[in-house]
């Protein structure tokens, strides 16, 4: 009996280190130890075990041979007939011989060959940076240097290498890094083929070693994850006449001075493209931010303002907050006074264990002050259902639709819809469990937004796993939710991090919030759908429309549905209509994933399937 206590002990004191790691505040962790104790002390013993030995450590990093031999099975580019000149600029500071030496090569040996490199040296004081850059300019005539006397900072170095630059094109290699050789013909044929203001490919890092590892395979260009992180990291090309436009880069945003280009660019209409390959090094050393993050912790604070000023423009009363890790943001968009009202629409047929702590949860946990509660009775039969129902209808905040008809989840979902009196639909599962005060105040914060459709939450299992952090269509040949079974932490292993706010080409269903007049915009749920699949395709139609679909990780529950679903309950007419809807995206990728990652697993996975 002692040790069993003892078990219980530890597991409590483990569990409760967990939850604030995850970033759970102790108020949400009483609440939840609260609502499991209503059960009895035995179901909560076993909930606290259950996430105690829940997983702790994040994917498994990508051997460093098997990436190696990966990247040399990479078709080569084809080089594009020379469409003009493309500057590369590079400021230089102090650089190691061998670092400067290597970052040049690595331009000299591009197969695309109407470049430059223009570079200005930020008054470095080691002799043999003038000695070497004196040499390769008698050996490379389209080598420009220009050297100042006094440190003048990373921006405005760039911008002295820039004013030697006459490309129809500008990219900028740091000094101590190295391009791949296909990567000037890569971004080159990308401007002209999509007509990008902007282009910006994949990275990895260099090791001390000498070895390639850690590649970032990154989505199409993503803005809401642009404004939580510098995503686009390295290589990034430009119009030169667009940096012309906006003034070069800005010195009171140094350590984050391209971070803030990009950020004024897109606010003034600049179009983005990337290209799916890892065609820059970024060199990992002890100095480098790739190798330490908190080398250069005054360029958080220089990105933030970047992003406060960039909201300024497209989203007047944005508030940047800091993120949970450094270089990571939180944008709190601003909702009118007095707050809309949102309707949460709840379909149910009895299943009163799973109701009643989703709906007391959410009385209970939500701190947002203007919603109902609508909950659509698909013919319940059982007498303890039928009374809490009734009991619950005497709160001036909550409805009862009767429904007894035959199940159809689209049908329900737009019959209360259409007697919702909410500015914001919120459509819910009776299976999930609210665990955080500020989850509808942020749903309904990012489905005002005049850019954004629909936006769903972080869904958790009850071990606190991950259930859902976006849909990614094509994913298991289908569509299917990735980081499925992970860590909610801060972990950019081959992808994005799972807990930054992204867009997404669609969310789950069992909580997407959308603006009631998007919905009727576009026409509300598919009623040929039965069981599964419409809320793919609403998400789909709302980006078909222009609209935005986000992942707000800053939202999030518990979603208590088992880890495999039976698809022996989805009838054969749901698949039919999901493959006419899911295509292209089906059979030519999502562009918020990566083709570089393997779709027939949920976590990402590099795609050893190349052609």
């Amino acid at each position: 009996m002692l040790s069993k206590l003892r078990n219980v002990f530890k597991a409590i004191y483990w569990s409760v280190r967990r939850a604030r790691g995850q970033g759970a505040s102790a108020g949400s962790i009483l609440s939840v130890l609260a609502r499991a104790s209503r059960k009895g002390p035995r179901h909560l013993v076993r909930a606290i075990l259950v996430y105690a030995s829940g997983p702790q450590a994040p994917a498994v990093a990508l051997e460093p041979d098997i990436y190696a031999q990966w990247l040399a099975d990479q078709p080569r580019v084809p080089v594009p007939a020379d469409a003009g000149l493309i500057s590369v600029v590079m400021p230089v500071c102090n650089t190691p011989e061998d670092f400067l030496r290597e970052a040049i090569a690595s331009v000299r040996q591009q197969s695309y060959r109407n470049w430059e490199i223009c570079i200005h040296d930020d008054a470095s004081d080691q002799p043999h940076v003038a000695a070497v850059l004196a040499e390769l300019q008698r050996e490379i005539p389209t080598l420009r240097v220009t050297r100042s006397l006094q440190r003048s900072g990373i921006a405005a170095t760039t911008n002295a290498a820039l004013a030697q630059a006459s490309g129809r094109w500008v990219t900028f290699l740091d000094h101590d890094d190295l391009l791949e050789p296909d990567a000037l013909a890569a971004v080159v044929e990308c401007h002209l083929r999509t007509g990008a203001d902007i282009v910006y490919t994949d990275h990895d890092m260099l090791g001390d070693d000498g070895r390639l590892r850690n590649p970032y395979f990154k989505p199409d260009w993503n803005h809401d994850l642009f404004m939580a992180q510098m995503y686009l990291g390295h290589l990034v090309s430009f119009e030169r006449l667009l940096i012309q436009r906006h003034g070069g880069l800005d010195s009171t945003c140094d350590g984050s001075q391209d971070y803030d280009l990009v950020l004024r660019c897109v606010a003034d209409g600049a179009s983005v493209a990337h290209v799916p390959r890892v065609l820059y090094h970024w060199r990992a050393h002890a100095g480098s931010t790739a190798a330490n993050a908190g080398s250069k912790p005054y360029a958080h604070d220089a990105g933030k303002r970047a992003i406060q000023r960039h909201v300024d423009v497209l989203y007047p009363g944005a508030q940047v907050d800091d993120g949970k890790q450094l270089f990571c943001y939180d944008v709190r968009f601003p909702v009118a006074a007095p707050v809309p009202m949102a309707s949460i629409i709840i379909p149910t047929r009895d299943g009163l264990d799973l109701l009643r702590t989703c709906v007391e949860s959410l009385i209970a946990t939500t701190e947002y002050p203007a919603y109902e509660i609508i909950v659509v009775d698909n013919g319940s039969t059982k007498p303890e259902t039928q009374a809490w129902l009734e009991e619950m209808s005497r709160r001036e905040d909550f409805r009862v639709i009767d429904a007894n008809v035959p199940f159809n989840w689209s049908a329900l979902n737009n019959l209360a819809a259409a007697q919702a009196r909410g500015e914001v639909l919120v459509f819910l599962n009776n299976d999930t469990e609210i665990i955080e005060q500020n989850w509808l105040r942020r749903l309904v914060e990012n489905a005002l937004r005049r850019d954004v459709g629909v936006c769903g939450p972080l869904l958790l299992y009850g071990d606190r796993t991950i259930q859902h952090a976006g849909v990614v269509v094509g994913m298991g040949g289908w569509a299917d939710h990735v980081f499925k079974g992970e860590v909610p932490q801060h972990n950019q292993n081959l992808f994005v991090s799972p807990v930054l706010q992204r867009q997404v080409l669609a969310v789950t269903g069992a909580c997407m919030a959308i603006a009631r007049s998007k919905f009727e915009k576009i026409g509300g749920f598919d009623e040929s759908f039965i069981v599964c699949g419409s809320d793919v395709e609403l998400c789909l139609r709302a980006y078909a429309a222009g609209f935005h679909t986000v992942y707000v990780a800053q939202a999030s529950m518990i979603h208590h549905e088992s880890k495999t679903r039976d698809p022996r309950s989805i009838p054969q007419s749901d698949f039919v209509r999901s493959a006419q809807a899911y295509s292209p995206y089906r059979e030519e990728g999502d562009p918020f994933y990566s083709p570089n990652l393997d779709y027939m697993a949920s976590s990402p996975r590099l795609n050893r399937r190349q052609g």
